[in-house]
């Protein structure tokens, strides 16, 4: 054998021993960048927390935040209950509200990647009660669509039918009857042509899971979404098993928080799973649904979405679109709200994040620029600034 070649050989040999030798270095190195986050800042959030907890601007909150698919911070301030002073929990679980939406949205993304609607589909397609005159007479508007409920821009009014408007409170109907409902609605403005927030558009989402699906709505949720992701604390009902764990409401009311004990009282016996609000669930499942976005589709090998679909989800839709109320550009995703308005976005978002928030102080926050998630949950009616202070705060801790 010439000389070259043995030293080529041997050379070869020894640098994939270096590599296999290195690589776990390297790929912790790399992890690490990944994670980078300034520590010191990291502290201050919960402290932060704590005291607008003292002040009694909140009875209590958790707080999460994940960076390169690692949770680097899970922290609980405050009392899952004042009155008793019960401790808040990290596993404490939180009536979150519209973080139900980009949830119901996924459930009818998972039905589009089967073939089982499109998108553009009119909703009377699903749901007959929706129907719209034939042949369309001139001027008439053209039907609402599933994406238009998507998006929001369904023209539809913002304030539900007196027959139930207090169905976020009594959840005392059945999601058939509250579409029903909903049905008898008429668009204010064209579908399609102006974006206007329409929570009973989720509503009629979550019948359609039902019509297309054939199964009751929160059942299809939990077998195709909480289930293979680990969600095991979130649910439309609350089991007897763990409402020890769920977190007192509260409103502020002359300056002072005071329980809502008429909507924590219905919640007991309710019939509405609520589509569009009626979830609950925990910091760590929430956590888990947003990395399962920020992977494109997919968590511990589980795929619930196509790398496609998340993209479509997390991008703009709205694309020449204006708010009704604010007449600025409307920056909305299929179920997802995405950061691109100076004026409305969280502070320290990068563009292309998404996310939502909710009626009790909750939101989740998906940054893939950074691989960073945010999740604040906290339980009152009409909070303050505490939001944005800890998107805020836990942005100016990425260190990298």
């Amino acid at each position: 054998m010439p000389k070259t070649t043995f030293s080529k050989k041997l050379c070869a040999g020894i640098l994939s021993a270096l590599l296999l030798f290195l690589s776990p270095a390297i790929a912790q190195k790399h992890n690490a960048s990944k994670t980078r986050m300034d520590s010191e800042r990291l502290a201050r959030i919960p402290d932060r927390m704590k005291s607008f907890v003292e002040q009694g601007a909140i009875a209590g909150a958790v707080i999460l935040i994940a960076k390169g698919g690692q949770v680097v911070s899970l922290k609980a301030v405050g009392f899952q209950d004042l009155e008793s002073k019960k401790p808040m929990r990290t596993d404490t679980i939180f009536d979150i509200r519209s973080l139900t939406k980009p949830v119901t949205a996924i459930g009818i993304v998972i039905l589009m990647e089967e073939g089982r609607l499109a998108l553009n589909d009119p909703v009377e397609k699903y749901l007959p009660e929706f129907k719209a005159a034939t042949p369309p007479k001139e001027g008439q508007r053209s039907p609402i669509t599933i994406r238009h409920l998507l998006t929001h821009t369904t023209g539809m009014p913002f304030n539900r039918p007196l027959e139930i408007e207090n169905i976020t409170i009594k959840r005392d109907r059945s999601l058939a009857d509250v579409v029903a409902i909903l049905s008898k609605q008429e668009p204010e403005f064209e579908p399609g042509k102006q974006y206007r927030y329409y929570s009973g558009g989720f509503a009629i989402l979550g019948r359609i899971i039902e019509v297309v699906s054939g199964e009751p709505y929160e059942q299809f949720i939990k077998q195709r979404i909480f289930d293979p992701l680990g969600m095991k604390d979130s649910f439309f009902s609350i089991p007897a098993e763990k409402q020890s764990r769920v977190a007192s409401i509260y409103r502020l009311h002359n300056g002072k928080l005071n329980k809502w004990e008429e909507i924590m009282a219905y919640r007991q016996n309710a019939k509405y799973p609520g589509p569009e609000f009626g979830m609950y669930s925990t910091a760590s499942d929430l956590a888990s649904l947003c990395q399962m976005m920020l992977n494109g589709g997919t968590l511990k090998d589980k795929r619930i979405l196509s790398a496609m679909s998340v993209k479509a989800m997390t991008e703009k839709q709205t694309t020449d679109i204006k708010s009704a109320i604010t007449q600025r550009m409307a920056y909305q995703g299929l179920g997802w709200g995405l950061s691109g308005d100076p004026m409305n976005d969280f502070p320290l978002t990068s563009p292309g994040s998404f996310g939502h928030n909710g009626a009790f102080g909750t939101i989740f926050w998906v940054d893939p620029n950074e691989e960073l998630i945010r999740i604040f949950l906290a339980q009152l009616f009409g909070l303050g600034n505490e939001i944005d202070i800890f998107m805020a705060m836990a942005g100016s801790a990425v260190a990298n």
